[in-house]
């Protein structure tokens, strides 16, 4: 059992070794006796870049439609199905183009055995003529009679080359009857992939209005991104500048491309397609905030078939990157008046405030680079704080 003076002394030990260590802890506090938050400048790469959202579409395309109607017969093919070119495709019932082109022919034959009728009918009015002719040499005939053999073989010509014309009139339908049984028939334009089925076997297509649309054939390789930039970064994005996407299949893999065109006005609305006046970026601005997009187009390699038409994209136009140099959050630096200077506030190892003009480069609107005023490891005040300094 320890005796009073042996507690004591132990007391009087614990309170000197507890006054040593808030004395000590005093020392490192700032003055004021307030703690901040603080960031460090740190090294590392950064990028400056405009983001968008983009859908991914085959750069080339064909629409595949029918110039012929009736009914479908067969489809050869189905979505997904690699064609080349030439191949057949869809078979439409030739039996309204068949008869159509028999008529024509029997028209042909008609006129060409009228034509050989005229013909005999030309001669013999030439035999006429010059019959009159050497009887009017005798005195023989009247003036009247050698003037009406003539304006026979006129007549007669005039019909014959009327039924020449006639027959190359009727040739040229034939020729267009026997394309359009022809259209009967559809081979696959070009060599691709079928992403875009629209018809069925039993369908009635009539071509007589409009060409009835029957399938989408797409080259999946080289692919299009159509990013939708808004008009407040659109000012940044330039026409062969660098960019990469991502998907959402992706994982952390980038698509690298560059910017191939800025199509010069956004989409108009549908509801607005047919109103004349103003443009369309400014069409229906009044009495709401509308954002506008402007489409910006990027192509990309996909011969190993990853990308698919209609999946999104995220895209990243790239302005400026450096790699190495030293960095620092935004949210610690203030603006100056002077260009691409700023201010910054360092907390130094005594805890004294230290403001410093820096010089910075490109930002990615968290980070910018530091190019003068601070080294590495550099703490910068972002505010006080009730709880000790970062």
């Amino acid at each position: 059992m320890k005796r009073p003076g042996q507690t004591r002394r132990a007391l009087l030990i614990a309170l000197c070794c507890l006054l040593a260590g808030a004395l000590a802890a005093w020392s490192f506090l700032p003055l004021g006796g307030e703690a901040y938050d603080t960031v460090p400048v740190t090294r590392g790469d950064i990028e400056s870049s405009v983001t968008a959202l983009g859908t991914l579409q085959p750069r080339q395309y064909v629409d595949v439609g029918a110039q012929a109607s009736g009914q479908i017969n067969k489809i050869h093919v189905e979505v997904g199905a690699e064609v080349k070119e030439g191949q057949l495709l869809v078979e439409i019932d030739p039996a309204t183009q068949s008869a159509k082109l028999e008529a024509s022919r029997f028209a042909i034959e008609n006129l060409q055995a009228q034509l050989q009728e005229q013909r005999a009918l030309h001669d013999l009015a030439k035999q006429k003529y010059q019959r009159q002719l050497h009887l009017a040499k005798g005195g023989a005939t009247r003036e009247e009679d050698v003037q009406s053999a003539d304006a026979e073989v006129r007549t007669t010509r005039a019909r014959t080359e009327m039924f020449q014309a006639q027959i190359r009139q009727a040739r040229a339908s034939l020729r267009s009857d026997q394309a359009e049984l022809g259209y009967t028939r559809i081979y696959a334009p070009i060599s691709g992939t079928v992403v875009a089925l629209d018809a069925r076997e039993g369908q009635t297509l009539n071509a007589q209005q409009q060409t009835p649309l029957i399938l989408r054939i797409a080259k999946l390789s080289p692919m299009t991104v159509w990013a939708e930039v808004s008009e407040a970064d659109i000012g940044y994005v330039k026409p062969g500048m660098p960019a990469y996407f991502t998907t959402l299949s992706g994982g952390n893999r980038r698509w690298n491309s560059r910017v191939r065109q800025i199509l010069p006005v956004p989409p108009k609305p549908l509801n607005e397609a047919s109103q004349g006046g103003g443009s369309p970026a400014s069409a229906g601005k009044s009495g709401s905030a509308r954002v506008v997009l402007y489409t910006v187009l990027l192509d990309v390699d996909n011969t190993d078939q990853v990308l698919m038409p209609e999946m999104t994209t995220q895209v990243f136009f790239v302005s400026g990157q450096t790699q190495d140099v030293l960095l620092a959050p935004i949210i610690a630096l203030q603006a100056s008046t002077e260009g691409d200077r700023q201010t910054a506030r360092i907390v130094a190892k005594n805890g004294k405030l230290q403001l410093r003009e820096i010089r910075t480069g490109i930002s990615d609107r968290l980070r910018v680079e530091i190019l003068d005023g601070l080294n590495e490891g550099d703490r910068l005040l972002i505010g006080p704080a009730t709880g000790n300094g970062g």
